[in-house]
């Protein structure tokens, strides 16, 4: 059984060393965007990251394989899919043979190290929830970074975790930690937090340059690549707290736990703002998607 297949358009630039950038397919499904805005954000992901020369490889689990880059016969598959798979569910979904399944971060990373993807965009990383001193509750998402040779361009982390444990977890495993054209870690909806990043780099070729040190100096996991939501499509920190305290409140009141948390948090911030959060998610998702096929393209330079 083939268990993992890459699309011949993301082979072939593999192959060539044109770049590539991997992207999660949990975002672009109906379990991370309501439709239409799913496959509005797949369109303008995948269109971001071709307009930079690049070639997009989104991830996910098709007929009991891992894939790296989707066929145009597997788009609408991936976008409907109702089964979604961590890096430690990998394995089983793969033994059961899983007919489909999208992947989250980690799974994202971990398949795009499997094949030789440097570089993988998403629209914000999970991260150490509030709490978790009681609850443990930690995304793996971290520790997946920190084990694959990755660079990973984000958003930052997801508004309503607890930023300023996650960026010390982060610290915890190694994990370099780059503001691009930021010295604050920005919130997701929002370009600051209040919480300066370990360093500040300007450009894609910068990040490249430090991305190839890293290798020199032993680090043999990822990086993180923090790019704030442009100007236009930000939600002041100030004006979503309050949409962020509603979103915990009907998570906790529904007795939600772990994967569940995130998307009844997401759906009440979104009743909360009037959908602004849809448009945003889409602006970050997007931008995201651009610089990291900049930076994919100044790694082989």
């Amino acid at each position: 059984m083939n268990q993992i297949r890459i699309s011949l358009e993301v082979a072939a630039a593999l192959r060539e060393k044109r770049p590539v950038v991997a992207l999660e397919s949990t975002i672009t499904s109906s379990l991370g965007l309501p439709a239409p805005y799913n496959r509005e954000c797949y369109d303008r992901v995948e269109a971001a990251i071709r307009a930079e020369g690049a070639v997009p490889a989104v991830t996910g689990i098709l007929d009991g394989s891992l894939i790296a880059g989707a066929e145009p016969s597997d788009v609408e598959r991936l976008l409907t899919a109702t089964r979604k798979v961590a890096e430690r569910d990998l394995p089983i979904a793969l033994a059961q043979g899983a007919p489909t399944a999208v992947t989250t971060v980690s799974a994202s990373v971990a398949i795009a190290a499997r094949v030789g993807i440097r570089v993988f965009a998403t629209g914000g990383i999970g991260g150490v929830h509030r709490g978790a001193a009681e609850s443990f509750d930690i995304s793996s998402d971290l520790g997946a970074i920190a084990r694959h040779p990755v660079l990973v361009v984000s958003a930052g982390a997801k508004a309503f975790l607890d930023l300023a444990k996650t960026l010390e977890y982060l610290e915890t495993l190694s994990v370099p930690v780059i503001g691009y054209e930021t010295d604050e870690f920005p919130a997701f909806w929002s370009r600051t937090s209040g919480l300066k990043v370990p360093a500040r780099l300007d450009s894609p070729r910068d990040i490249a340059v430090a991305a190839h040190a890293a290798t020199i100096s032993g680090w043999v996991g990822g990086m993180l690549i923090a790019n704030p939501i442009p100007f236009t499509d930000e939600i002041p920190a100030s004006e979503i707290a309050a949409a962020i305290e509603k979103g915990l409140a009907t998570a906790a009141a529904s007795g939600a736990t772990g994967a569940a948390v995130t998307p009844k948090i997401l759906a009440a911030i979104a009743a909360a703002t009037e959908s602004r959060s849809i448009p945003a998610n889409l602006a970050l998702a997007e931008s995201n998607a651009r610089l990291a096929a900049k930076i994919a393209a100044a790694l082989l330079d």
